[in-house]
């Protein structure tokens, strides 16, 4: 494995009751002056909301907010944040809803601090060094933006979705992770964010660093149970140990944990990003239909990794088998699981075409060549993004 150094100081809060014994205390360590960042009305809807504000209130703390943000949260909706915590000299960030919102937060909270541009730091034309404290408490199981430093932000008017971060200060300084806050997701949110943390799995999976069988296994584990405990919560969405089960895995997928000393390749995510700053789907939706074809693109440049994913995750049997025969049924188990659990197939099911391919992959890689696993080139990304239609 590579050498690392390892450091997460998130403080997670799990399960029921946590907010209401907890979120005073913690939210006023950083002061009573508070940014709230919401999104487009959901926590009013199922109480969180009221519940959050008269925690808030009766701890003399004072609430000002920022609603909206948006699914692909976009660079205008940080910005307003950033004059909110300029102008009304916020002491901390509180972001209430899935990893959009926390990802908006954390863009705020680096631009509160951070003399120029905010979009200057994600074009990595300059590097921010400090951030406003920020707060979680987490709606939807997907991102696990709640217990990482990094966050991705969409400039619509230039069509391009990149990802900054300044840990560790962009880390949350605290998160609550309440399953029954995701009893109210929508049926399609629930099969994006299946989609995402198993993409955040896959992109750890597969890499190139040498010895790593403790690694694989861990993250082996955490692809087996999103595939055993999805179907559950989608069946019946108020079953707390499923959602529950979900919410950890979402956590554990990206926080670092499974992921220490192995270089992850995240070409997938990257290729996303550009298909969603155009058509602005959603992220999980996106990478249902590129992981596969990924996969079919570069299973050659290691076979062993996706047979070895199809006989200890899928339990296909490897008898009279090859290698290749193995990495092949292992790539149809992924895009039937994403096909068994209603999540998109083609770019098509967007009404999406081909007529931004060139465009997608030049800027997939303005900043380098994409990947570990095998390294991707505008020609290569362009391939994966006319399987994918």
């Amino acid at each position: 494995m590579n050498p690392f150094r390892f450091h997460n100081p998130t403080v997670l809060y799990y399960g029921k009751g946590q907010i209401e014994q907890h979120l005073a205390a913690e939210v006023t360590r950083y002061g009573k002056r508070v940014l709230l960042v919401y999104g487009g009305g959901s926590i009013k809807r199922n109480g969180l909301y009221d519940k959050v504000m008269g925690i808030l209130t009766e701890a003399g703390v004072q609430v000002f907010e920022l609603p909206g943000v948006e699914p692909n949260p976009r660079l205008t909706t940080v910005y307003r944040g950033i004059q909110i915590c300029r102008y009304e000299q916020i002491d901390l960030i509180l972001a209430v809803g899935g990893g959009s919102v926390i990802d908006c937060a954390k863009g705020i909270a680096m631009g509160a601090k951070f003399d120029g541009d905010i979009w200057d730091v994600y074009q990595r034309k300059a590097k921010a060094n400090d951030a406003l404290p920020l707060g979680a408490i987490l709606t939807l199981s997907a991102t696990g933006s709640e217990m990482n430093a990094g966050g991705v932000i969409t400039n619509w008017e230039t069509k391009e979705k990149l990802g900054g971060s300044a840990p560790p200060h962009t880390f949350p300084r605290f998160s609550f992770c309440d399953p029954e806050n995701t009893f109210t997701v929508p049926r399609d949110q629930t099969v994006y964010g299946t989609c995402d943390m198993l993409a955040h799995c896959f992109e750890h999976y597969f890499h190139p660093t040498h010895n790593t069988p403790l690694q694989q296994r861990l993250i082996e584990s955490v692809i087996a149970t999103i595939i055993e405990t999805a179907p559950k919560a989608l069946e019946n969405p108020t079953d707390y140990d499923a959602r529950e089960t979900l919410m950890y895995c979402s956590t554990m997928a990206l926080n670092g944990m499974i992921n220490m000393g192995v270089e992850g390749d995240w070409a997938c995510h990257a290729i996303e990003h550009e298909i969603s700053a155009i058509y602005d789907i959603p992220h999980g939706g996106g990478l249902a239909i590129v992981f596969p074809n990924w996969m079919d693109y570069v299973v050659d440049a290691g076979p062993e990794r996706f047979a070895q994913l199809g006989t200890r995750v899928f339990g296909i049997d490897p008898a009279g088998k090859s290698v290749d025969e193995l990495a092949r049924e292992a790539i149809a188990e992924v895009r039937a699981f994403f096909r068994r659990i209603g999540a998109p197939q083609r770019l098509a099911d967007y009404g999406i075409g081909d007529e931004h391919i060139e465009r997608m992959a030049e800027q997939a890689v303005r900043f380098r060549k994409l990947g570990s696993f095998k390294k991707l080139d505008k020609e290569d990304v362009a391939e994966i993004l006319r399987r994918c239609l």
